[in-house]
């Protein structure tokens, strides 16, 4: 079991995050979840924690629990997270002085491959967006195929998206406002069909949810409270299911596809970057890899050349 002092040094650290940082809910829980994952970790170890002091802890010890982590099945990206997280953690203790040296400094990060997004091809967006009107009438099939346009129409982060509240649309104008990663505001637009189908969740089903008429939330659960992201994974997943797209989904494929089909059709990448809400470009630069490979295909199939293969010498 962790000491107390270590404990109270991750909460004090995730209210620093909270307070001065303006780190989301989110953010601050996967933080917590990492820290007093690791803090378990090297607690059991006596031989190196003798008093359960933060000076103690050996370099060692993190590049251990990273080598624990990669045993154990995780991902170097999973792993590479929990890693970041620890080294936050310390450098926020050093910069405190609250402790002598920071030990997480001389622990390097896991080399990650760079790994593509998936995307759907737009005839394969176009069916999943569409699927829910197509196969019931209920109400909740209304809500799930305005919360599937929009997200694939303005290519919000699934956070983004079940936050909306009512006043985060305007359908004059044709935008939404979001808060995106660090409490950045942007505004994006969306189309027709999102906006007419939005609507009719919102003439039809989205009272029957909220009965007594006090919730400012946009998208509602069957009770009454607002979307999780996990109610949304879950919705995703359903309609990808339908649609024999189970292996392709993941919570923001439909904001990957977005990105690479605006990329394809000859949007600029600073005017994608912009409407993703990315800080680096070099973020988004990731999709302009997807569009070469479609670019390839394009070629592939349309050059008169390119379709025969070579002649043997």
């Amino acid at each position: 079991m962790p000491s107390t002092l270590i404990l109270d040094r991750v909460e004090q650290f995730l209210d620093y995050l909270s307070v001065e940082r303006g780190s989301s809910t989110n953010t601050i829980s996967s933080y917590r979840t990492d820290l007093l994952q690791f803090a378990v970790y090297f607690s059991r170890d006596v031989d190196e924690i003798t008093t359960g002091t933060l000076d103690e802890i050996r370099p060692k010890v993190i590049a251990e629990f990273a080598v624990n982590l990669r045993n154990n099945g995780l991902k170097p990206k999973s792993t590479s997270r929990k890693i970041a997280a620890i080294r936050s953690f310390f450098a926020y203790l050093h910069n405190e002085g609250l402790i002598s040296k920071d030990p997480s400094q001389e622990v390097p990060l896991p080399k990650l491959g760079k790994s593509l997004p998936n995307i759907l091809t737009i005839e394969q967006a176009r069916n999943l967006v569409t699927t829910p009107l197509k196969t019931s009438s209920s109400h909740s099939a209304a809500r799930d195929e305005a919360m599937l346009q929009l997200s694939y129409a303005s290519g919000l982060r699934v956070t983004e998206l079940v936050s909306l509240n009512l006043e985060n649309i305007d359908f004059k104008s044709q935008r939404v406002r979001c808060m995106g990663k660090g409490q950045k505001e942007r505004i994006v637009p969306f189309h027709n069909q999102a906006s007419e189908r939005i609507q009719l969740y919102l003439d039809t089903a989205r009272p029957i949810f909220d009965k007594n008429g006090s919730s400012e939330a946009l998208f509602l659960n069957q009770r009454g409270g607002q979307i999780t992201r996990q109610g949304f994974w879950a919705i995703l997943k359903k309609y990808a299911e339908t649609n024999g797209l189970s292996n392709a989904i993941t919570p923001h494929t439909l904001r990957h596809s977005f990105a690479t089909h605006l990329l394809q059709g000859g949007a600029p990448l600073r005017h994608v970057q912009e409407l993703l809400g990315h800080a680096s470009i070099s973020t988004t630069q990731i999709y302009t890899h997807l569009t070469k490979d479609f670019l390839r295909e394009e070629y592939e199939t349309a050059h008169p050349r390119a379709r025969f293969p070579p002649k043997p010498n």
